[in-house]
């Protein structure tokens, strides 16, 4: 029987249990930067198996780790742990039990896949060349999420290379995708809150309208990405959010506006935001009226290293067939493994979880998500598949 074959029947038999995992998890999920249970019950399933288990990394993180007894690369793959302040919606046996939290973006399915490949390599372990570091990070829905605070802890010590997946239910199940370089956006966020003068609807003249300020604001910020960014370079500004005004005939005082910045390199990021905090001055300073400011820098755009995209596309056709391995565009999603890659060589890769057969047809982070439960089977054989393949193309460990 060939490698691949055994890894396949390997990780079948474990499939019961990746289901099991996953469907707990999802009863009992626990927000960014409190999955002290989650952390708990992952540690509990590592105990069962042989490996080098850290606990309390970066907060509530985790690190397994598999030293082989050949030498070779110590290779990373990252799961998060971490579920979204929302009801959950779905009707069936497994529908989260805590109100207003659920895994609706994945983290818990992402989490069994690791605990699955841990469990293929406490079996498997004198195949090991090098180490295997298996990352259980938390807090990667909220900024400024839980990657930075790992790396910290030491999560990249010595590691050559790092993947990761994320399941992606646009994507139909059974298909994979990536790309070289800019992949996933950064995501920044702004407050603008504009202070005038209130008054009298019928008396416009002794008060600073916020409201007419306010709209003014948001038709000239629309002018950043048409006439100042680029055309080649993709960036999004959008503002998501206006509150202002409380009744017909009262001249707003205030007027608050939330938006976001979606873009891949820095260079445009920065300009971005310069331009935009220009625009901000200079609209209230016309309108005699005062403003508070606020940018959230987000995390920065997840960049994949060239060769190990183009690993992606050769294990992917190795294991699924050309067919079933897509050249993917970038989205405008921001994703925290991108602090990874800005330290080590590595690629992130999405795997199809979508179904409607299933009741999986639903985007992520809405209350009734959900993900074909066989996409984690993938999910294992692809990061197994390239942290193997890195190992067996001599790529030396670092100094």
């Amino acid at each position: 029987m060939q490698t691949k074959d055994i890894v396949d029947l390997e990780l079948g038999q474990l499939y019961p249990k990746m289901i099991d995992w996953r469907r707990h998890l999802h009863q009992y999920p626990e927000l960014s930067f409190h999955e002290r249970v989650t952390s708990s019950w992952i540690a509990n399933q590592l105990s069962d198996l042989d490996c080098e288990v850290r606990t309390g990394v970066g907060g509530h993180g985790l690190i397994a780790v598999f030293r082989g007894d050949k030498p070779g690369p110590t290779v990373a793959l990252r799961a998060d742990i971490d579920a979204l302040p929302i009801q959950d919606e779905k009707i069936c046996d497994y529908a989260s039990k805590v109100p207003n939290v659920m895994h609706a973006c994945g983290h818990d399915a992402h989490t069994s896949t690791l605990l699955a490949i841990a469990s293929y390599y406490s079996v498997n372990r004198a195949g090991i060349s090098g180490e295997r570091r298996l990352l259980f990070q938390p807090a990667e829905e909220v900024t400024p999420g839980g990657a930075l605070p790992m790396i910290n802890d030491g999560a990249l010590d010595g590691v050559d290379a790092i993947y990761g997946v994320h399941l992606w239910t646009p994507l139909a199940h059974g298909l994979i995708a990536s790309k070289a370089g800019p992949f996933m956006s950064a995501a920044d966020e702004f407050v603008i809150d504009i202070i005038g003068r209130g008054g009298h609807g019928g008396l416009p003249h002794q008060a600073t309208d916020a409201i007419m300020i306010g709209s003014t604001l948001v038709q000239a910020v629309q002018s950043i990405v048409s006439r100042n960014v680029n055309p080649l370079h993709p960036a999004v500004v959008t503002i998501g959010s206006f509150q202002a005004g409380s009744t017909n005939n009262i001249i707003a005082e205030r007027c608050r506006l939330k938006g976001t910045v979606r873009t891949f390199d820095e260079k445009t990021r920065k300009m971005i935001h310069e331009r935009l905090e220009s625009l901000v001055t200079h609209v209230c300073q016309m309108h005699d009226a005062e403003f508070d400011y606020q940018m959230r820098i987000g995390y920065p755009a997840v960049v994949n290293d060239e060769g190990e995209a183009e690993r992606f596309f050769r294990v992917g056709e190795q294991l699924f067939g050309e067919a079933a391995v897509i050249r993917s565009e970038a989205i405008t999603v921001a994703e925290d493994f991108s602090y990874y890659l800005e330290k080590v060589r590595g690629c992130f890769m999405f795997v199809g979880a979508g179904n409607e057969n299933c009741g999986a047809a639903y985007s992520h982070h809405h209350p009734k998500f959900d993900i074909d439960e066989r996409a984690m089977l993938r999910a294992a054989r692809l990061l197994i598949g390239m942290a193997e393949d890195y190992a067996a193309s001599g790529s030396a460990p670092s100094s």
